[in-house]
């Protein structure tokens, strides 16, 4: 697994300019280890929005798997990991907070 420093010490802003946030770059690096480029968007926005310990537990079990549709089970798992249901539970109390 890389870590930030790594991937920005890879960083070359001549080459990845439309790169310009640290999440966009996670993205990009899901999509790649999962050999998934066509859905590079839908990685971007699960690296903003899923909290990268949860991202990278998915990672590491679909990398260590002799999987053909990585991208499949990749999201099989952070169903598996509830990702999705805490995050709605985290737009839901930011919701709550608002009307008070």
């Amino acid at each position: 697994m890389q870590s930030v420093r790594d991937i920005l010490k890879k960083f070359n802003p001549l080459e990845d300019r439309y790169l310009s946030r640290e999440f966009q770059a996670f993205g990009v690096y899901l999509a790649s280890k999962l050999e998934d480029n066509k859905h590079k968007s839908l990685y971007i926005r699960l690296a903003k929005n899923i909290p990268r310990p949860i991202l990278e537990e998915a990672l590491r079990y679909v990398v260590d798997s002799t999987a053909t549709r990585k991208g499949a089970l990749f999201m099989w798992k952070l169903k598996q990991l509830n990702a999705f249901t805490s995050q709605k539970s985290i737009m839901s109390v930011k919701s709550i907070k608002s009307k008070i």
